[in-house]
């Protein structure tokens, strides 16, 4: 079916004067259309949910509804009690013209239209302090929205997902693999690695036994907190909305916390050949932490807060594990360029977690602080 057709399947005003590609996610398949009348346009995203990624696209779109609803509610709310320093924004579901939140294609493939978020950017990496001061407002007032949801109205899109127990079990069972075998015995790097993991193995179930003890409550998280996924307003500079969020689910905010932190306080990024230049910047650290509190601070328990640091701690460990079990079972999970790519990445992360453990006292005193 032609993008013009299906797209005119759902409920805009106006007359569609373009339709093309737009944004560089790996996702979704995402256009930008822009609708004109008289006296306004309009600009939409059309997007096709990638079933390879969501099998249940249906879950993907009923998870939306139920988290934009909320969210919305609780956004108007605050507004009209003047509790915000500026205008939070969140996507809107466009509904089709038979009232559903979706279209479905001649392939069976599921469609959906959401408003764009006007006159702001999102970056591909920090921009500095204030940049990253922003980006921890931006997550910690999405948590804040999110955080009296019923995380019983959400089914998980994603079962597994940052499970670090497991993807350790997916490593150990990797390791009874021929072909893990003969990466370990032919590359002392690897078995570097290995050591490494090995000695950080209760690492990777901190989080999941603080939940399990009860000192943890699940809510719900985002999921996928990178930079690009934090709209920066064009006109003031502060955080105005979060957007993605196909990755909604119920588990601990912990999650969001440490991956944004591992995203934002590692300049060098995911791909650095130089292990040298792999350091946690503590200034972007201690700036995002001071937005974030500022507001989610409200909501946030004792427990919540004393684990904070164990949740910056396990992200990249957690990541770097995925990169090296990919790496043994032959890539067949991350793309990759060259055979040792997810090598090179899990060592980038296994550094970045190795200069956070050096930073442990700094770190945690500006936890404490805030």
């Amino acid at each position: 079916m032609e993008l013009s057709l299906l797209i005119n399947k759902f409920n805009i005003k106006g007359r569609l004067v373009s339709l093309r590609p737009f944004g560089n996610g790996n996702i979704n398949d995402t256009y930008l259309a822009i609708y004109r009348n008289t006296f306004t346009e309009t600009q939409v995203i059309l997007q096709r949910v990638n079933r390879n990624v969501f099998p249940e696209p249906e879950i993907v779109m009923s998870n939306m509804h139920e988290i934009t609803k909320h969210c919305h509610e609780k956004l108007e709310d605050d507004a009209d009690k003047g509790r915000d320093d500026r205008v939070w924004q969140m996507p809107r579901i466009i509904k089709a013209k038979d009232s559903k939140d979706y279209v479905r294609d001649d392939n069976g493939e599921v469609w959906r239209v959401i408003t764009r978020i006007m006159s702001a950017k999102a970056f591909d990496v920090a921009q500095g302090p204030e940049h990253a001061m922003e980006c921890g407002a931006a997550l910690g007032h999405f948590h804040y929205l999110i955080s009296d949801m019923d995380p019983g109205l959400i089914k998980d899109p994603l079962p597994g997902f940052h499970i670090a127990s497991g993807y350790l079990s997916k490593y150990d069972e990797t390791l009874d693999n021929t072909t893990a075998k003969e990466l370990l015995h032919s590359s002392m790097e690897a078995r570097r690695l290995e050591k490494f993991i090995s000695e950080r193995r209760d690492l990777a179930l901190c989080l999941e036994k603080a939940e399990k003890s009860g000192e943890l409550k699940k809510r719900m998280f985002h999921g996928d907190p990178k930079v690009n996924n934090i709209m920066i307003d064009d006109v003031t500079g502060k955080g105005t909305a979060m957007i993605d969020l196909d990755t909604v689910s119920p588990g601990l905010i912990h999650v969001d916390f440490g991956d944004a932190l591992r995203s934002i306080c590692n300049p060098a990024g995911e791909e650095e050949g130089d292990l040298a230049k792999v350091v946690f910047d503590e200034d972007l650290c201690t700036a995002f932490c001071k937005g974030y509190m500022r507001e989610a601070g409200s909501f946030l328990t004792a427990a919540d807060r004393e684990y904070l640091f164990d949740s910056i701690r396990l992200l990249p460990f957690e990541l770097g594990l995925r990169f090296f079990q990919d790496y043994l079972a032959g890539n067949v999970y991350f793309k990759t360029r060259q055979p040792e790519q997810n090598l090179n990445r899990a060592r980038v992360q296994f550094r970045l977690c190795e200069s956070i453990e050096a930073r442990e006292r700094s770190i945690r005193s500006v936890l404490n602080r805030l």
